[in-house]
């Protein structure tokens, strides 16, 4: 077997991108399973045992016989209208295995896979309709959000890429493009606000997109939209050959959190060691270690899901896991939230998984963007279009303040 300090894991390598990419299908093709399971009356728990057992599944047949890691990088969570934080029941907690999904409530659904350590994460918000109502128009308070995420997830994204990175013209003008400042942290902040003000709506305090590296999804570098306090500093910038996971959090209430009184169920390997006293802990990780590496993972996910809620104890009291604690809005509103995994080149931002793009035409809202630098940033490509396959491509409706005016319109005056 081949030493892993002797193998490039960066972008640099062509089989790394394949290697994401592989994750990034799977991870796509779960998510879409996943997010038609979730129907008024599912239950939370079957739907996200179901999401990972597909994982497992699609994960077996990439890579057979090559003597490489593989598995779920992030397991299947549905997480209620008000919550925050990914959720995943256990099905020894009655009351919470009981949980079952409401009608037009917007849930957050997160998953994926990883193969080589190369992980990608993705999540989307979907609203639950029954089976009689599942592609119908939508209004009112639950099209702002949906609305304001979706763009806001769309500037994020373009706020990533490192200045004058898809500037044309002459070697000058690239040079001057270049040398232009980053926005601060503040900056994103403000700007990202900004779009989602225009639709009633604010940003959830904390929301966090991390550098992604291989076995790890909280790398060296970080950044904090509407930090809460002086800890939620932004640290380091994106730059080219880096893979991050970008989130946007968007609430209908005032983006404030709490940590409710509800057991945490998800938890990640952290780089401490501490030598464990009772032979239930140790057992209980040496099984976390063989079966999730540094990845998060699920206590339902462990073969003793009533031992794993008791082994976990003593690793979490000496940090040698850590534990995801329970989110909420804190105002109880519904909150909805994005997460896609993008590779950054020197073309542009590589959406590696990513939520569907969202179909504007089936939400009505009487709120639109009006700040003339944030549509402009919004007409501009997240890539460069290569080839004679971008050239043939249909070219994708611009969010422009006029084009949003226009959709909006047509929704008005015409049956769907």
């Amino acid at each position: 077997m081949v030493d892993d300090a002797a193998i490039d894991y960066t972008l640099n390598n062509p089989d790394t991108l394949t290697k994401y990419k592989t994750a990034a299908q799977i991870s796509h093709k779960v998510l879409e399973a996943v997010s038609g399971w979730c129907v008024e009356g599912a239950k939370i728990l079957s739907v996200c045992q179901r999401g990972d057992k597909l994982l497992e599944d699609e994960i077996g047949k990439v890579y057979k016989g090559k003597k490489i890691s593989k598995g779920i990088s992030h397991p299947t969570t549905v997480s209620p209208s008000a919550y925050v934080t990914p959720y995943t029941p256990l099905s020894t907690d009655l009351e919470e295995a009981a949980a079952a999904l409401k009608a037009n409530e917007p849930v957050k659904i997160q998953l994926g896979a990883q193969i080589d350590g190369l992980g990608t994460i993705v999540c989307d918000t979907i609203l639950v309709k029954t089976d009689e109502d599942r592609s119908g128009q939508v209004s009112g308070r639950e099209a702002d959000l949906m609305l304001a995420t979706y763009y806001a997830n769309e500037l994020l994204l373009r706020l990533m890429m490192p200045p004058g990175l898809l500037t044309s013209g002459t070697e000058e003008e690239k040079k001057k493009a270049a040398a232009e400042k980053r926005p601060t942290q503040t900056k994103i902040s403000q700007m990202v606000e900004t779009v989602v003000k225009s639709y009633g709506c604010n940003l959830v305090e904390g929301t966090t997109s991390w550098l992604f590296e291989r076995n790890e999804i909280e790398g060296k570098k970080k950044i904090v939209l509407n930090p809460p306090d002086k800890e939620g500093k932004t640290e380091g910038s994106p730059e080219i050959g880096e893979v991050w996971g970008v989130e946007i959090g968007v609430s209908l209430g005032a983006g404030k959190v709490k940590t409710i009184d509800q057991r945490p169920t998800l938890h990640r390997r952290t780089a401490i060691t501490y030598q464990l006293k009772r032979p239930s802990s140790r057992q209980t990780l040496s099984e976390i270690v063989k079966k999730f590496g540094n990845f998060p993972f699920s206590l339902r996910q462990l073969d003793d899901e009533r031992a794993a809620k008791v082994g976990v104890v003593e690793c979490v009291r000496s940090n040698v896991l850590r534990q995801y604690e329970v989110v909420t809005d804190k105002d109880s509103a519904p909150v909805a939230r994005l997460l896609t995994t993008i590779a950054i080149t020197k073309n542009g931002v590589i959406r590696l998984s990513a939520p569907p793009s969202l179909d504007i035409s089936r939400f009505k809202s009487d709120k639109r963007i009006t700040d003339e630098q944030i549509l402009k940033l919004l007409e501009q490509p997240t890539a460069k279009s290569t080839g004679a396959k971008g050239k043939n491509k249909k070219k994708k409706k611009k969010p422009t303040k006029k084009a949003i005016e226009e959709d909006e319109d047509e929704e008005s005056s015409e049956e769907e």
